[in-house]
């Protein structure tokens, strides 16, 4: 067994656990989190890893073959160091408070850190009961794994902060789900995910002790989380450095959900306790990709009704769970003020990351002013014509700006007739945009390239991650590994893999997995 592993544990060795172990579901109070132990699986077989992540832990491919790699990330053996344990928060779903909800389904195995002193958390995702399963089973289906598993890297490779994923492990069990909420339930094959990042802790922690008057245990998460993950305001005098904490979340939030929002990526559940404090993107559920452009889009079937989630409503949202986890803080923070002003703070980062971001899409040379238009109006005919967002701004890149023109952009449109409605209007805004290039006399190639490397040629679309589950269902993963290879370079033509960066099929406009998809998982 590889020994290169080191834990450390911080987190249940510095902060106050639950006195009962094991997973009998209950409240847990004046605690933040409980000891339990991953539930073996029937016959562990890993299904497929990740070498970039495997190496920010000191594992390689001689690690990951061998017989103790399925074991340990199946959750039937640990490795020496390892203290599995379930945290416990909070958090507002949908607008609402929700109470005490916690890892339900996920047993985090440790703190590891690596030869660089990079602090790694360890989680499985599927690994059996813990005392938040509230009635659950503790499980998670190959479906949502691979997802979990494909786009925890693939927006790793896109640049966007995200959580990473280890290790697709299937688990030899059935899991009983009803996946379209109809009483049909069917069993499916099960499998588990192994996500690390440097940190869980969510919105959600801070949110549930506030909740309960439990003043002492919130300040002593706040204090912790500063020390061991954002150490750089440990020096500060103690509401500064509180505050500065705070305002770093802010930001971090902001440029995440900027970058969602550059790559056309929907969360779908952004619950508060599906926010990371650290701005990473967490917890792959019902998540989507946009294929033709709609503002109003979410992936989510139980969001269908009220789109609280929608693709267009996500920088207010995060907003609006910062100022949850703001209300949280007050007790210890007293300075409400100060806390307004980190809460301005995230609308500003947001708007400045928004406007860099759509320059680098455009291919301009500086950022766009808040009021500035051009990015709006564009959004604005991309919906009216159904316009593929990922394939118009790759193609955009290849516009001859002294002679503008429809054509470059032709496979971009799922709908000719709409296209054609639409076209004056858009060869108007084309003629408009090649003036801004035209003024702005950048180089064509540097334009070309930072167009390019704004805009990726390929994403984990909807319709390709169910296809991959499709396969691996079948017992076929080489589909999967398939995309996840070209998930690596995003940004780079692959000649032979033009069918990865296509239109969304007509097939797969309505179908489960394709389009919306549930939180049955």
């Amino acid at each position: 067994m590889n020994t290169t592993l080191l834990f450390d544990n911080r987190f249940i060795t510095e902060l106050p656990g639950d006195q009962e172990e094991g997973p009998r579901v209950r409240q847990v109070r004046g605690a933040l989190w409980s000891r339990v132990l991953p539930t073996p699986v029937a016959a562990p077989r890993l299904l497929a890893w990740s070498p970039e992540c495997a190496s920010l832990l000191g594992l390689n491919a001689e690690d990951a073959g061998a017989a103790w790699f399925a074991d340990v990330f199946g959750g039937n053996r640990l490795i020496p160091g390892m203290q599995p344990y379930a945290a416990n928060y909070g958090g507002h779903q949908f607008g609402n408070w929700a109470g005490q909800l916690g890892d339900g389904r996920a047993i985090l195995l440790g703190e590891t850190v690596n030869a660089r002193g990079e602090r790694w958390e360890l989680q499985l995702k599927g690994a059996g009961l813990t005392p938040y399963s509230r009635g659950a089973d503790g499980r998670a289906v190959l479906r949502s794994s691979i997802r979990e598993f494909l786009c925890s890297e693939a927006m790793h490779h896109l640049g966007v902060p995200t959580t990473r994923a280890l290790s697709l492990v299937a688990t030899g069990e059935g899991v009983m789900r009803d996946m379209f909420y109809d009483g049909r339930p069917r069993e499916e094959p099960g499998a588990i995910v192994c996500r690390v990042a440097p940190s869980f802790i969510r919105f959600g922690n801070f949110e549930l002790p506030a909740a309960r008057g439990e003043v002492e245990l919130l300040q002593k998460l706040v204090d912790f989380t500063i020390a061991r993950d954002f150490p750089q305001f440990s020096s500060l005098p103690e509401t500064g450095r509180r505050i500065a904490w705070f305002r770093e979340v802010c930001e971090r939030t902001a440029i995440m959900v900027a970058h969602w929002m550059r790559v056309g990526f929907v969360h779908g559940v952004m619950n508060t306790d599906n926010l990371s404090i650290l701005g990473l993107t967490i917890d792959y559920g019902p998540y989507g990709w946009i294929d033709n452009f709609d503002p109003d889009w979410t992936p989510n079937t139980t969001d269908a009704g009220g789109r609280r989630y929608r693709f267009g409503h996500q920088a207010r949202i995060a907003h609006w769970n910062l100022a949850q986890l703001a209300n949280a803080l007050v007790p210890v923070m007293q300075d409400t003020t100060a806390l307004e002003e980190c809460l301005e703070h995230y609308v500003q980062c947001f708007l400045a990351a928004e406007c860099a971001n759509n320059a680098a899409k455009l291919g301009l040379r500086h950022a766009l002013a808040a009021q500035d238009t051009l990015m709006r109006e564009l959004f604005g005919l991309l919906h009216a014509a159904e316009a593929d967002m990922t394939i118009f701004f790759r193609r955009l890149a290849g516009l001859d700006v002294n002679a503008p023109s429809l054509d470059p952009l032709e496979s971009a449109f799922y709908d000719p007739s709409k296209r054609s409605t639409n076209g004056r209007a858009l060869l108007d805004w084309l003629e408009r945009y090649a003036a801004r290039v035209r003024e702005e006399a950048l180089d064509p190639a540097d334009r070309t390239h930072k167009m390019q490397a704004a805009n990726p040629c390929y994403v984990p679309r909807n319709y390709l991650a169910q296809q991959a589950i499709d396969s691996a269902e079948a017992g076929d993963t080489g589909p999967l590994h398939e995309l996840m290879d070209v998930l690596r370079n995003p940004y780079s033509e692959q000649p032979g893999r033009e069918s990865f960066a296509g239109r969304r099929p007509d097939w797969a406009r309505n179908r489960a997995g394709c389009s919306m998809l549930s939180c049955s998982s």
